[in-house]
C-alpha cells in the first residue's frame, strides 16, 4: 500500500493558479489509478481527476473540465494537479488518492474505491 504526502496548496485570488503534487512512497506507474478529491467543510468528498496510465484513461469532474489538468511523473512517483483560472467554489480540502485496481468511467468518483489516501492540502480561493 503506497503512502501519499500532498503539497502546493495555499490562498490565490479568483483567476489564479496552483499546482498540487502528490508524492508517493513507492512505485506508482500504471499500478495505480491516482485520483484527486477535495472536501468543502459540511459537503461530501468529491472527486476532481483521476488517471491510470494502465487503463490510459483521465477523467475530470464537470465542474473542473478545461481548467484544471492531472498529470504524473513515473521519474518521480509524483501526480500533479495543475489547477488554473481558479474560482471561489474550488476552495476545499484537496486530498490524493490511489486506488490498486485501477478506475474506471463509472467510479472513479467514489471514494470507496481507493486504498490509500493522503493527509490533505488546503486550497483558499478569494474573489
Amino acid at each position: 500500500q503506497v503512502q501519499l504526502v500532498e503539497s502546493g496548496g495555499g490562498s490565490v485570488q479568483a483567476g489564479g493558479s496552483l499546482r498540487l503534487s502528490c508524492a508517493a512512497s513507492g512505485y506508482i506507474y500504471s499500478n495505480y489509478c491516482m485520483g484527486w478529491f477535495r472536501q468543502a467543510p459540511e459537503e461530501e468528498r468529491e472527486g476532481v481527476a483521476a488517471f491510470w496510465a494502465g487503463g490510459g484513461t483521465t477523467y475530470y469532474a464537470e465542474s473542473v473540465k478545461g481548467r484544471f489538468t492531472i498529470s504524473q511523473d513515473n521519474t518521480k512517483n509524483t501526480v500533479y494537479l495543475q489547477m488554473n483560472s481558479l474560482k471561489p467554489e474550488d476552495t476545499a480540502m484537496y486530498y490524493c488518492a490511489a486506488a490498486r485496481r485501477g478506475c474506471y468511467s463509472g467510479s472513479w468518483q467514489r471514494p470507496q474505491a481507493y486504498n490509500s489516501w493522503g493527509q490533505g492540502t488546503q486550497v483558499t480561493v478569494s474573489s
